[in-house]
């Protein structure tokens, strides 16, 4: 894939991080790291609660400032339709 599109959160009922890439599992490793001073390491966003390959990066691009504006609860139904458990699924992408 050419990009993805993915949230990070702390808990459910915490903050969301919807962010964009090209390599899923190297930017979320650095999210968990806190390779980076960021929003996410601020508030400790770590957990991969969802995703979303794209063929290509404009694709993504758009998909992900689409979410951003997105409400709150609108966001909760994604991550349920994907992943009910809320489980952190960083250890699924090198599977």
């Amino acid at each position: 894939m050419t990009g993805w599109v993915y949230i990070v959160t702390n808990k459910p009922q915490g903050t969301f991080y919807v962010g964009v890439t090209n390599d899923i599992a190297r930017r979320t490793y650095e999210h968990r790291t806190t390779q980076y001073p960021s929003f996410t390491s601020r508030y400790r966003l770590f957990g991969l609660v969802w995703y979303e390959p794209h063929d290509a990066m404009p694709l993504a691009i758009h998909r992900e400032k689409r979410l951003k504006k997105w409400p709150r609860v609108w966001k909760i139904n994604l991550i349920e339709t994907f992943n009910p458990e809320w489980l952190d699924l960083y250890e699924t992408l090198n599977a």
